[in-house]
């Protein structure tokens, strides 16, 4: 698609936020995925058609929790579509292989959604076909982050900001639904939901179990964390220390609709109706109980220290090795600011490994290089999580 028609596609309210009449709990709900407004020459574009363009969407995942103003929430939504626009994704992260010009220094280009095809701009649909016909040029590219992606995050991120003001904390639901995986056995779908926290990184744990056992009591299968952890707006929002929570649920779509024609069922009333139920369990307890700060213990911590590529504690840091792009594991190397710092670093005292349960739930080894400081609860620590039978990489580290 070389020399583009770059006049920005007329998309009638890109975002739309349905404010209550009064904000009544805690909640900012977020339906990224569930546009279905496919702009003309993006049609024109691509090698697919309407049909097949629409298996990356989340079809009607914004009605399922069209409830939320009502019950005194906002609700945010994007009409443009994910296979146009991914908005759960860093601003720039896109493919090379799109583009027939080349790309600026800033652009994630090796992620590993990059890697699959589905970054910023997607290059292929759910199903893994190639959605456009010809090359891309970045200008086009910038168009469309700048016109649809920074509004949207704008807007999200004044919801997530104004309802932690006015109540001490906020809780993020990113709302998607998923392909159905059915088992060929039996005849049936394995997994009705998947709640994803990041690992325990993103959202306190008893926010995520109550919302398991609300749906588990409803008859839900419910998995956590597999196989969709939480993405982008997972990740970037869910900050529980500050009472940023953010927790993403994926909806299994042979529950309210037909994959193939994109209809909803009859059962479609009745999953809104429950997903209101959803929305309504924290207003029946205590707010503070979990949108308050607070710091991650017992299982919490271990994933936590799994997910994230530093120790966290509340301790002053400051970073002395970026993570390079270079580096598949991500490593990341922090010390204490020097204010914190009483005496000097010595060479590393301890190795270990985490051989538990959370090796074989996350097929891989963590392990952790610790230097003593002026006090044993200040720590540096390298991260390095290892593919299973591999042995560290950390040797030799010194801070």
């Amino acid at each position: 698609m070389d020399g583009p028609d770059l006049r920005e596609p007329v998309i009638a309210d890109a975002v739309a936020v349905r404010q209550p009449a009064a904000h009544l709990i805690p909640l900012v709900l977020a339906s990224p995925h569930s546009g279905c407004n496919y702009p003309a020459t993006f049609v024109a574009a691509s090698r697919l058609d309407p049909l097949t363009l629409r298996r990356s969407e989340d079809s009607f995942v914004d009605e399922i929790f069209g409830s939320a103003p009502g019950l005194g929430a906002p609700l945010i939504s994007a009409s443009f579509p994910r296979a146009y626009l991914d908005v759960n994704r860093e601003p720039y992260e896109l493919d090379p292989a799109m583009f027939s010009d080349s790309l600026p220094s800033f652009v994630n280009a090796r992620s590993s959604r990059v890697r699959m095809g589905l970054g910023t701009i997607a290059r292929v649909v759910a199903s893994g076909e190639e959605i456009y016909a010809g090359k891309l040029c970045f200008a086009e590219a910038q168009q469309r982050i700048v016109a649809f992606y920074q509004p949207y995050h704008a807007a999200l991120r004044k919801l997530v900001e104004e309802t932690a003001a006015q109540f001490g904390g906020c809780l993020l639901i990113d709302c998607h639904s998923m392909p159905s995986a059915t088992d060929a056995i039996e005849g049936r779908c394995s997994t009705d939901i998947v709640l994803g926290d990041c690992h325990g990184s993103a959202c306190h744990e008893r926010i995520v179990d109550a919302a398991r056992c609300f749906l588990g009591e409803r008859g839900f299968a419910v998995a956590l964390n597999a196989p969709y952890a939480g993405g982008y707006t997972t990740g970037h929002y869910g900050h529980p220390r500050r009472g940023r929570h953010a927790l993403q649920i994926e909806i299994n779509r042979s529950l309210y609709m037909d994959e193939r024609n994109y209809r909803r069922k009859p059962e479609f009333d009745k999953l809104a109706a429950e997903m209101a139920g959803l929305i309504q369990r924290p207003a029946r307890s205590s707010a503070n109980a979990w949108a308050a700060r607070y710091k991650p213990f017992g299982s919490a911590k271990k994933r936590a220290v799994q997910a994230r590529p530093e120790f966290r504690e509340e301790t002053p840091r400051r970073r002395t090795a970026e993570p390079s792009l270079d580096d598949p594991y991500r490593t990341a190397q922090f010390k204490p600011a020097d204010s914190e710092v009483k005496r000097p670093f010595v060479k590393p005292l301890i190795s270990f490994k985490f051989e538990d349960k959370w090796r074989q739930s996350l097929g891989c080894g963590v392990t952790v290089r610790r230097t003593r400081i002026s006090s044993p609860a200040r720590l540096a620590a390298t991260i390095v999580s290892l593919p299973r039978g591999q042995s560290p990489t950390a040797e030799g580290y010194e801070p």
